[in-house]
Formats: structure tokens, sequence, C-alpha cells
């Protein structure tokens, strides 16, 4: 979890300096108004002038100096913030595991960590803005009393409507600004729907209809926007309304008062301009604007952190041959049932075959077996050890996955096998037959990934070849679905002839692989129908319905 202050804190060193070019600044626009003042009061008694207007010369120089710190700290500060936050972010969603991240649409997790991290990331610097620009105002109302305590209260009075249109800004200002990020974030994972589609949109000539969907809530963004703008432009028209009438009521005061001879004339032009600043207080609108996207982005990105991530034990894996076992697996997505009450005893170095029909189950139990999904109730051990309670580097080295859609990651070919490990990526090339394509490309297992023509067979082949180092167990979720028949028959063949040497929990449609496991485990609305050889169970019609 994190907060406002984790991350305004994050800011670190940044913030004094940030702070004390605001603080340089405020004190530089307080005492110029008296310095100018005084070098009227010289100019009408004919005093010596030239001191006073070095001095003014000076304090503009001073703010324009600390202005230019202020805007380089600024900067750099929300940088840095934002790099930490987009980091951490996604570390946190690769920690969380697949499932739980499953929760979040992956073009909203984009704009969490594009947009609302760097909204989050000005935490810090708003929060010492804020107090800055307050400070001006608040100085000014101290000098006007320091100069005539009738000019104090004019402006005090003025200040408490600009102090009431502030107030209604604020909350209303974060209530809509929350609702833009929202509707934004619900626009831009179904655009990340649709161009994972889009070869099936066009095929399908429903481009207008997706461009519909995708833009469904165009006029709702739109409609959060302009209140955002209303909001700011309302109280901003409120606040410069104010502000001259400040003026006018301060203004009135100090003629009163320099009539009276209780002030100078230099000392009433001073009483303008601290009006002016104090009347100013209005232009804080922008500064609580930022504050309020700060927290807005805050919010957005501290839901993701909040997110549980998969916890890892310590213990190492004793020698085995990869015996998994299932006691009372039970997992669920919110109310639905996905697997229920599962045990299962699968022998060590046995090809196993996951079977059943669309829905029930099949791709569960492989998320389960693999630990890419913890079960709500129960457990799954493998060699007599829970996988809850294996050091994470343990258990990715023990077990491997094979996905129907594989995402391949890398630079390049040889990138996307190894997956930053110190393997033989050629062995696993070859064991998948991959090497026979990739060999073909113009720079081998060089080629860059991204200019790589692979069909959907090689790239399920090149996802296999990343898991087939896995030591104990190796999962395949209808991974070669994709592969043409002889492929398919040839890797079928290496998997199933893999000398005991680990298990293979296969997911497949295919009756000829169910036929080439030691072992077939048949699957039916989340519950084990039945295990045994495919010759066995081919005895039962509804066995054979599974295939069609």
């Amino acid at each position: 979890m994190i907060t406002f202050g984790d991350v305004a804190r994050r800011a670190g060193g940044w913030l004094p300096l940030i702070g004390l070019a605001g603080l340089v600044g405020s004190l530089g626009t307080l005492a110029l108004p008296t310095v100018l003042g005084n070098a009227v009061d010289a100019l009408i008694t004919g005093h010596s002038r030239g001191t006073w207007v070095v001095a003014a010369g000076i304090l503009i120089a001073v703010n324009v100096v600390f202005d230019v710190v202020d805007a380089y700290a600024g900067t750099a500060c929300v940088a840095g913030t934002t790099a930490w936050l987009r980091d951490r972010v996604v570390r946190h969603v690769l920690a969380i595991g697949p499932a739980r991240a499953a929760r979040f649409e992956t073009g909203d997790l984009v704009t969490r960590v594009s947009g609302s991290a760097v909204e989050a990331a000005q935490a810090g610097p708003a929060v010492v803005t804020t107090i800055s620009a307050a400070l001006p105002p608040i100085g000014s109302l101290v000098l006007l009393a320091w100069i005539d305590l009738w000019l104090a209260l004019a402006l005090l009075a003025g200040l408490a409507l600009v102090v009431a249109v502030l107030r209604t800004f604020a909350l209303r200002s974060a209530a809509v600004m929350v609702a833009y990020q929202q509707t934004q974030s619900a626009i831009a994972a179904r655009l990340a729907e649709s161009l994972g589609g889009a070869r099936t949109i066009a095929a399908a000539g429903t481009v207008d209809a997706e461009e519909r969907r995708v833009l469904a809530d165009l006029p709702t963004l739109h409609e959060h926007g302009a209140g955002t703008w209303n909001v700011l432009a309302r109280s901003s028209a409120q606040a410069t309304l104010v502000g001259p009438l400040v003026l006018v009521a301060v203004l009135a005061a100090g003629g009163i008062e320099l009539l009276r001879g209780r002030i100078t004339p230099g000392e009433l032009f001073a009483a303008s301009q601290y009006a002016v600043i104090g009347g100013g207080l209005g232009a804080l609108t922008g500064v609580f604007s930022r504050l309020a996207r700060a927290k807005a982005g805050v919010r957005r990105v501290a839901e993701v952190l909040a997110t549980e991530p998969v916890s890892y034990g310590t213990e190492a894996l004793p020698d085995g041959p990869g015996a998994v076992e299932f006691r009372g697996v039970t997992v669920r997505a919110d109310d639905t049932v996905l697997l229920e009450d599962v045990h299962l005893s699968i022998p060590g170095g046995a090809a196993v075959a996951v079977v059943g029909a669309s829905g029930a189950g099949k791709s569960v139990l492989a998320e389960v077996a693999a630990r890419l999904r913890t079960p709500d109730e129960g457990e799954v051990l493998l060699d007599g050890v829970a996988l809850a309670a294996l050091e994470h580097r343990a258990l990715r080295t023990a077990v491997g996955c094979a996905f129907e859609r594989p995402v391949l990651v890398g630079a390049s070919i040889a990138d996307a096998v190894a997956a930053g490990r110190d393997i033989d990526v050629r062995a696993s090339a070859r064991a998948t037959h991959a090497d026979e394509f990739v060999n073909r490309l113009p720079d081998g297992y060089a080629t860059p990934l991204a200019e790589a023509p692979l069909s959907g067979g090689e790239h399920q082949r090149l996802g296999l070849a990343r898991a087939w180092p896995a030591r104990r167990l190796l999962v395949l979720d209808d991974a070669t679905s994709s592969v043409d028949m002889v492929t398919e028959m040839q890797i079928a063949r290496t998997l199933t002839d893999d000398h005991g040497e680990r298990t293979r929990l296969i997911v497949t449609h295919r009756a000829a692989t169910a036929a080439r496991a030691d072992l077939v485990v048949w699957l039916a609305e989340g519950k084990v129908v039945a295990t045994g050889t495919h010759d066995e169970l081919w005895a039962r019609p509804d066995y054979r319905e599974v295939f069609g």
C-alpha cells in the first residue's frame, strides 16, 4: 500500500530546494512593494532614491534566479519520483501474478503506469508549492497590519471570500478528476483489446462497430473533462472578481488614512501592491488543481499496489522425480467455482494428459500446478513440498510453463528463449523442433524478435523451448494447438519419450496426444470425473464425446 505522504516524501532532497526557492521568491515578492514605496517617498521628499531603486533591482534579479532553480528542481523531482513509481508499479504487477493482475484491464494498467504515476509524482512539489503560494497573501496581510490596521481589516474581509471560493474548488475538483481518469482508463482498455484483435476485426469487417465500441465513453470523457475546466473556470472567475474588490477596499481605506496623515504616499503605494498580492490568492486555484490531480493519481496507483502479491516460502526442493499431488484444491472467481475439491496424485516422471470440454477447468488446473494461480482452498505439493513453501528461484527452476498463445519478450530470438536465464538455447530449440525454422532466419538466433516473420505454430514452438529447461514439472496448456500435425507428432513424441526425467502435465484437445500419455485426467465442470489410461477411458461414450 502507498499513501500520498509516501509519494511526497520520496521526493527527498529536492523538496527542501523547491521550498527554499519558493520561500525566497515569496520574501522577495513581499519585500518589493515596501522597497518601491520607500522609493516613492524619497522621490516626493527629494531625498536620494538611488539606494531603493538598486535594492528593487536586486530583489527582481534574485526572484528570477530562484524561479529558474524552482523550475529545474521541480522538473527533476517529478521525473525521479515518476520513474520510482513506474518501476514499483510494474514490479508489483509482475509480483501479484496473472490471476490477480487480471482484475485490471490491460489498457487500464497502462494508463495507471503512464499517466497516473506522472500525476502522483507531483505530490511533493504540489504540497510545497501550495504552502509557498500561500505565503505572499498571508505576508501581505501582516505587512498591511504593520502599515495600518484598517488596511489589514479591509484585506481580511476580501480574503474570506477568496478562501470560500478555494474550498469549494478543492472539494469539486478532486471528484471530477478521479472520474475523468477512470473513464480514460476504460477507453484505453478497450483500445488495447481492439489492437490485440486487429486482424479479426478487419477480417470480420466490423471496424466501424469496433470504433463505436472503443469510443462509446468518449461523450462521458468529454463531460468529465468539461466539468474539470468548468470547475476551474468558475473558481478562477469568482476569485478574479474578488481581487479588484479587495484592491478597491484597501485603496479606499488607504486614501482615508492618507488624508488623516496616518500613512505616507509611499505606504499607500505599498498597500496597493499588497492588496494585489493578497487578492491574488485566487490564483491558487491552479495550485490546488495540481494538488487535486496528484491526490487522484496517488489513489489510482495505490489501488494497484494494494493488491496482495504472491508470497513465496524459503524451502528448497528435495531430490525427487517430480511427483505432483493436489489435496482438496478449490479455486473460485467471484461466485463461480472453477475447480472443486480436487484430489489427485500424479506419479513422478509421468506424461499426464488433462482433457475435458471447454470450460471444464483444464487451464485452471494447469495454472494451479505451476503456481500461476493460488487455490482458495487446499494445496499442491511437488515431491512432498507445498508449492507455496518453496523459495521463488527453486520453484521457477523446477517448473516450466508453455501456453497456447505465448508472449515472446526480448531483443532477439535467443533472448525470447533464454528469458534472462543461463540455459542452452539451441538445445531447447532442437528439442521442440524450433531450431529448424530459426536456422532459416537471416541472422539465426540473433534475428531481432520484432523482425522475425513467425507463424502461430512457430510462436508456440519458441514458447515451448522457453519452458523446456524445467527440471521437475513441465506444464503445457494447449501449447501445440497451432503447430502442424507432423511437427506436433514429433513434439508429442519428444514429450512422451522423456525417459521419466520429469513430469509432464499436458492440457490437450487431441485424442492422439491423450493416447500417448501415461495417464489421463478427465475434468468436467471443475471436478475430476475419472483418471486412467486413454484406452481404459475410451470405453465410456461421454469420454469419447470430449474429443468430438
